[in-house]
């Protein structure tokens, strides 16, 4: 009796029926999918009588359509090994993770690594990857195949793997949870081991679009923590691969790069900021260029833009008043959560009256400002999202002065940012750079736009291919600019 209800079965194909008596003919309890864990109850002839206990169904099904077990230590071992082929096989998840979750029973504790949770995190990452390409899909063959792939999800559910979706620019991901990865994290591995675990753990797809502005600084503090073992990991045990630390690296900037946004919220925190602003400068720059593989100069390239975003984190901010007779400005409270920028000009007094007003809820930094020669324009740099900074304009007409916001891009890119990058002799010019990500493409521009009109009169990829860009850039900006990389 013991042995008997140490025995279980894994169906090993899909749409396999779970029969009411153990013939063809006999009426169908449920359907099952490839994965499905079944504790084995007798054998009649050809079939297995076996118990499903997440439908809470028992019948029969063909011994043929499944793999056939012992929860024992015996047989722990040949279960690890089809688990760690199943790995490797596209489409197999969730009967790979079924029997990685049985040799988990089976094995005794001192049998049971980190290798096992790898195993099960890969699996578990990929059918969820599978899950986010095939949602949305029109055609037959799609929608099947979609829902095969919902099926494996409840398969795998059972086995404690959980999935969630994030939401962000009308886009859909699922994405793992990553037990498994954390206990790869907290059991003795690799170096390599860990940097895979802590790269599925810190995704920035992943991060909930839900969390509060304070769950959001907790999740990246708790990101970077995860990255900083990985990374010391590597630099003990010096066997990770080149492209892993690499990965790392990209990741860790990109992390740093929103915790300085995040930061920004918290008063007395302007160290942090620095401190987080700098951070993400210092990563980036130790990613060895040479050593990016294909796969990796995409995300290189997002990581710039998000640390690009947030690059005057990294500065001490100031807000000095304007000269006599030149414009500056001076930030204010608003509606809660609201920091209001007023032009002020004329007089160097604290109560001198404003001549403009813009509130907005971004992180507004002050020293980003910049006042054209003949004091009738001005560029501020103001952040919305840690991934998105915009450009202020303020241009002094005819009837005072006036703003105009400039977004990185107006089709819906997922992450950029627009800045300014040098005055153009003669106050008819000036000079503007700016990176996207826009269909999982990275563009870069560096452009010359009139004053007047704030149109693009020219743009190159690169800042030497334009003439104007190459005499007269910002010093201060060639300095400070992660978009010459």
């Amino acid at each position: 009796m013991l042995e008997l209800l140490l025995s279980i079965a894994i169906v090993t194909q899909d749409q396999i029926p779970l029969r009411a008596a153990p013939n063809e003919r006999a009426a169908r309890h449920a359907t099952l999918s490839m994965g499905d864990n079944l504790e084995v109850r007798g054998v009649k002839g050809d079939y297995l009588q076996v118990y499903d206990h997440r439908r809470e169904r028992a019948g029969y099904v063909r011994i043929t359509q499944t793999g056939q077990y012992e929860l024992t230590p015996e047989e722990a071992p040949g279960l690890k090994v089809v688990a760690d082929f199943l790995t490797h096989q596209p489409g197999f998840e969730a009967m790979g993770i079924g029997h990685a979750a049985a040799f988990l029973k089976a094995a005794p504790a001192e049998a049971i690594d980190a290798h096992v949770f790898e195993d099960i995190g890969k699996m578990a990452d990929r059918l969820a990857w599978r899950a986010s390409k095939l949602s949305g899909g029109s055609s037959a063959a799609s929608a099947q195949a979609a829902k095969t792939v919902a099926e494996h999800l409840e398969v795998v559910k059972q086995y404690g793997v959980e999935v969630y979706s994030v939401e962000h620019n009308e886009k859909m991901t699922l994405c793992y949870d990553g037990e498994a990865w954390r206990r790869v994290m907290a059991l003795p591995a690799t170096s390599a081991q860990k940097a895979h675990a802590a790269l599925s753990l810190t995704r920035h797809e992943c991060v909930k679009s839900t969390l509060s502005p304070s769950e959001r600084l907790e999740t990246d503090v708790w990101r970077a923590e995860v990255l900083d073992r990985a990374l010391e990991a590597s630099a003990r045990d010096k066997d990770a691969p080149a492209q892993l630390k690499n990965r790392l690296k990209i990741r860790a900037a990109g992390v740093w790069a929103s915790i300085a946004h995040q930061l920004r919220r918290k008063s007395g925190a302007d160290a942090a900021v620095v401190q987080a602003g700098q951070s993400a400068e210092t990563f980036l720059a130790a990613v060895s260029r040479n050593e990016l593989v294909d796969g990796d100069v995409q995300a290189w390239n997002e990581a710039a833009i998000r640390v690009g975003a947030s690059r005057w984190a990294a500065q001490v901010q100031a807000l000095p008043l304007p000269a006599q007779g030149r414009p500056g400005i001076r930030l204010v409270g608003g509606e809660p959560g609201q920091t209001c920028v007023q032009v002020i000009e004329g007089e160097a007094r604290h109560d001198k009256a404003a001549a403009f007003e813009r509130c907005t809820y971004g992180q507004v930094w002050t020293s980003s400002l910049s006042v054209s020669p003949d004091g009738k324009m001005m560029t501020l740099a103001v952040q919305p999202l840690s991934d998105w900074r915009e450009m202020w304009v303020f241009r002094l007409g005819s009837n005072g002065w006036e703003i105009d916001a400039i977004p990185p891009a107006l089709d819906q890119p997922e992450l950029g940012y627009v800045e300014f990058a040098g005055w153009v002799p003669g106050n008819k010019q000036f000079l503007v750079a700016r990176e996207t990500v826009s269909d999982n493409e990275a563009k870069t521009s560096f452009e010359l736009w009139d004053r007047q009109t704030l149109k693009v009169e020219k743009h190159a990829d690169k800042p030497g291919n334009l003439t104007a860009f190459y005499r007269w850039q910002d010093p201060a900006w060639k300095g400070g600019t992660v978009a010459v990389r």
